[in-house]
């Protein structure tokens, strides 16, 4: 596998005729299909040759916002193969213990047809944003914790469900001893019905006992706790936040610098993000970037002529351009190199895997690079 940077001139055909590939291949590896032209700076994964025989065994996670039925099996059906396990996000808890319908029943079937084990997520989300009492009343109520579980349970065991994936964000940092008697008690009972349980934990680089989003979540306890958890390594550069790459390489490797002396290596998949961002400059407090798949990016820098640069310490592609209403736009996403730089991390830190937020955002040059790096471990 190599990384191609394309040049000024440039073209697929020419591309591929320096490499000795089809131009079929080269699209297909790099979700070229539509796009009439490469952009300067660009990179392009180049394989030619199979896999090596001993690649790292890894896990790999995906969440999923169920859409149709059409859609879902359609997704499904394009990355199934890379898969471990989907996770539909997500089943909202009620307060009195039940959980809200989710159309997931796509997902699930199609997933089956691929060996990919189907997680139920559970949150706490509330009518803007994740809700801490929400989360507290379960936290202090062992009668309401066991109605939820048996209520879980019931679509665990009815859909057909391989494990759970608890994702309760922005908790009260008082809550954290609480929650992890909560988190315990989960474990207790799922394993009674061989279910595994894991969680979404936010990024943190100590032990930060306050703050809303991460004095709930003790590393330490859930790396024991859990059998496996998923970090959100994203969203440095977020919709609400100044300009910059949604998960700079090395962000990520100051999270896990701490992560993996509290958590077993084998226990971490590390978040990915199958989205950029489309900010308009000056970013001013209170202003919302545009999010943007792969496809859409370079749409954008071929229609304002824009050249791709790539940042040596984030590790991802950037490129500016000006609107037609002369506004100056900047642009962070993901591409081949940069996905590389990442699952270069999983290697480094020894990592049980990676977890994609999310697949409804078409990420076409990502799976090439995981299935030439790694073999994907699957549980059914």
């Amino acid at each position: 596998m190599y990384i191609h940077i394309v040049q000024p001139s440039e073209t697929i055909w020419s591309v591929s005729n320096l490499y000795g590939i089809s131009t079929y291949q080269l699209i297909g590896d790099n979700g070229l299909e539509g796009l009439s032209q490469l952009v300067p700076g660009q990179s392009l994964v180049i394989i030619q040759d199979p896999p090596p025989p001993q690649r790292k065994n890894i896990e790999v996670n995906g969440y999923i916002v169920p859409n149709t039925p059409e859609a879902d099996t359609a997704t499904v059906s394009e990355v199934g193969q890379y898969l471990t396990y989907i996770t539909p996000s997500s089943y909202v808890v009620n307060p009195d213990g039940s959980i809200r319908p989710l159309n997931d029943e796509a997902v699930i079937s199609a997933a089956k047809s691929y060996h990919v084990a189907p997680l139920l997520s559970i949150t706490n989300e509330g009518e803007s944003n994740f809700d801490p009492a929400l989360a507290h009343e379960f936290f202090i109520n062992l009668q309401l914790q066991y109605i939820l579980f048996n209520n879980v349970l019931h679509v665990m065991q009815s859909k057909g469900y391989y494990g759970l994936n608890i994702n309760f964000e922005r908790l009260y940092p008082e809550d954290r001893y609480l929650y992890n008697d909560f988190l315990r008690n989960a474990v207790d009972f799922f394993h009674q019905y061989n279910y595994p349980v894991s969680t979404a934990l936010v990024s943190k680089t100590y032990d930060m006992t306050t703050g809303e989003w991460w004095g709930g979540h003790d590393y330490k306890a859930q790396g024991e706790i859990l059998d496996f958890v998923i970090i959100m390594t994203y969203d440095w550069g977020c919709v609400a936040c100044p300009p910059m790459a949604v998960a700079p390489v090395n962000e990520i490797r100051k999270v896990l610098d701490y992560a993996v002396t509290v958590i077993p290596r084998e226990k971490i998949l590390m978040g990915m993000p199958f989205y950029g961002f489309d900010w308009t400059l000056p970013f001013a407090p209170g202003d919302r970037a545009n999010l943007v798949s792969y496809r859409e990016a370079l749409q954008l820098a071929i229609q304002y002529g824009a050249t791709i640069q790539y940042d040596a310490l984030f590790q991802a592609p950037f490129f500016y351009y000006v609107s037609e209403s002369q506004e100056q736009h900047m642009v962070w996403y993901d591409d081949a190199r940069s996905f590389q730089a990442k699952y270069n991390l999983v290697m480094e830190y020894d990592l049980l895997g990676v977890s994609y937020w999310s697949l409804n955002t078409s990420a076409p040059q990502n799976w090439p690079v995981l299935n030439y790096m790694f073999h994907i471990v699957q549980q059914i």
